[in-house]
């Protein structure tokens, strides 16, 4: 974990958990995608589509401003089951950078300005 700039928040229904949302506010990082966004967003497949996903990037964004930051980033692999319409249904539009993960994956780099 890089702290210090990571943002881990739980996300519950109630007392339940029903998903994960990783920000990252390092606004000095060198490389551009990295310096506030969301790293990693997870839903439980059954509580999907009912608006927690939308709490989650609304949370990082809401943070982001807090700290005077005017852009978050995401990454996705494109695919028929990936989530990039997820990404762009909430705003966000492909840089046209795309990047290379650990395991040799591309992953485009979509923005939402704030």
């Amino acid at each position: 974990m890089h702290y210090g700039t990571a943002w881990p928040r739980l996300i519950q229904d109630d007392d339940h958990v029903v998903g994960f949302v990783m920000g990252n506010f390092g606004p000095q990082n060198e490389i551009a995608a990295f310096r506030s966004g969301i790293w990693r967003l997870n839903i439980a497949a059954d509580k999907q589509g009912r608006g927690f996903g939308r709490f989650a990037v609304e949370a990082v964004a809401a943070e982001a401003r807090r700290r005077g930051q005017k852009r978050i980033t995401v990454l996705w692999v494109q695919g028929d089951r990936g989530p990039e319409g997820f990404y762009l249904r909430l705003g966000f539009s492909p840089t046209g950078e795309v990047m290379t993960d650990g395991a040799g994956h591309d992953e485009m780099v979509g923005e939402l300005m704030l």
